[in-house]
């Protein structure tokens, strides 16, 4: 179990750190220049370069089997990705970042069930979910959230995306081997993004300069990128590596991700308050607190027990 989690967590970071880099990207003038093609398009040509763990791996080309499950999880994660831009050009970055990431994994433990009937877990382990499901829940808790149907719509599909990527990767990983899995997910992804090329007005978007002509946001962009390319791949490394009953687990364990941006975003604003200023109230960070307080007791859980 300590392998998964050891990567889980490392994953969260890098996560973290991408996060960052959004929140810096999306600031001002940047967030409003936000288009989802544009983005989406990126990200996925961006994602090729798991081609360099080719001499890594024993890179054959996958079977019937592997291949459904490898295209199934390139075209979910793709609309994950394009619908969660959209929501964030619409809405306020943090709170669809919390709504998608506390909903996750109760939909991954419902997928999971569906896929691979009820699964049987230690009572310890139940309990630890629940735990670290409520931290993550309260980490992510945003002052003055305003629910509208749109909202809760995109939000909601686009979790369920990602909640697929989920199942449908450790799918890919059941019938291939590691490394091949993530590389042909990645030639997959690059390939399908190419689709947003297709409309003109979307390919004025994606070619347009003024997205990413400042130099600073650029670096960000790139930072965020190289930060989110290792996080999935660490992530994936984890949905390899434990099994199935646990993905709703893994998941869980993102209030992780929302302790280490809260602890860079907390810094930043204080030595660097021009960058990015954050709200730092009494109630703020109490509310911090509490939800770290409970996610350690539910990683300590997983680790002792």
């Amino acid at each position: 179990m300590l392998y998964w989690l050891l990567s889980i967590i490392l994953a969260y970071l890098f996560f973290g750190l991408a996060s960052l880099g959004d929140k810096l990207v999306l600031t001002g003038t940047a967030q409003r220049a936000l288009r989802p093609n544009s983005y989406t398009f990126y990200v996925g040509v961006f994602g090729l370069v798991v081609i360099l763990l080719i001499p890594f791996a024993k890179f054959t080309f996958p079977n019937g089997t592997g291949l459904t499950w490898i295209i199934l999880d390139a075209i979910v994660r793709i609309i994950g990705i394009y619908t969660m831009y959209t929501a964030l050009q619409r809405f306020d970055v943090s709170k669809v970042v919390a709504t998608i990431g506390a909903t996750q994994p109760i939909f991954i433990f419902i997928l999971t069930c569906l896929f691979w009937g009820p699964q049987t877990m230690p009572t310890i382990d139940i309990l630890a979910f629940i735990i670290l499901l409520v931290g993550s829940i309260i980490i992510s808790i945003e002052k003055n959230l305003e629910i509208t149907g749109d909202y809760l719509k995109i939000t909601i599909f686009s979790s369920v995306m990602f909640s697929l990527d989920y199942i449908f990767a450790k799918l890919v990983f059941l019938s291939q081997p590691f490394l091949q899995g993530v590389i042909w997910t990645g030639i997959f992804i690059f390939l399908f993004v190419f689709v947003f090329l297709l409309k003109k007005n979307s390919r004025k978007e994606i070619f347009a300069k003024q997205m990413i002509s400042n130099k600073k946001t650029q670096i960000f962009f790139l930072c965020a990128q190289a930060s989110g390319g290792a996080a999935n791949f660490l992530q994936s490394f984890a949905i390899y590596l434990a099994p199935v009953a646990f993905l709703a687990i893994i998941n869980s364990l993102r209030g992780i991700q929302y302790v280490f941006l809260f602890m860079m975003t907390s810094f930043i604003s204080f030595f660097f308050p021009k960058l990015l200023r954050e709200e730092l109230s009494k109630k703020i960070i109490f509310q911090k607190i509490i939800s770290i307080i409970l996610i350690t007791i539910g990683l300590a859980i997983l680790v002792i027990y």
